[in-house]
């Protein structure tokens, strides 16, 4: 059973159990960023497996998670200020 599922059941319960389960929630979804993350930068920098990561395949993981990081914030402030527009046009009606 996921977090999300478990939360809609407990939509009547205790404030407190439900910020608990939202933020738990939120982890949960980070983590699988994280992992997608770690796949599809390993993919695309990776060309061959060895004991070491050489200088080049370093700085391509580094990289391409700086710039998932950077695009995941944009979209992030993008969809506040349209939360934010949204809100404050509702206010005006």
């Amino acid at each position: 059973m996921s977090l999300d599922s478990f939360a809609g059941q407990l939509a009547g319960a205790d404030p407190q159990l439900q910020q608990f389960l939202q933020i738990e929630t939120q982890k949960q979804r980070f983590q699988g960023l994280v992992h997608g993350l770690t796949d599809q930068c390993w993919d695309i920098c990776m060309e061959k497996p060895s004991s070491r990561l050489d200088s080049k395949t370093e700085h391509c993981i580094s990289n391409c998670v700086d710039r998932f990081i950077d695009t995941s914030n944009f979209v992030v402030n993008r969809l506040e200020k349209t939360q934010q527009f949204a809100s404050s046009s509702e206010l005006d009606d």
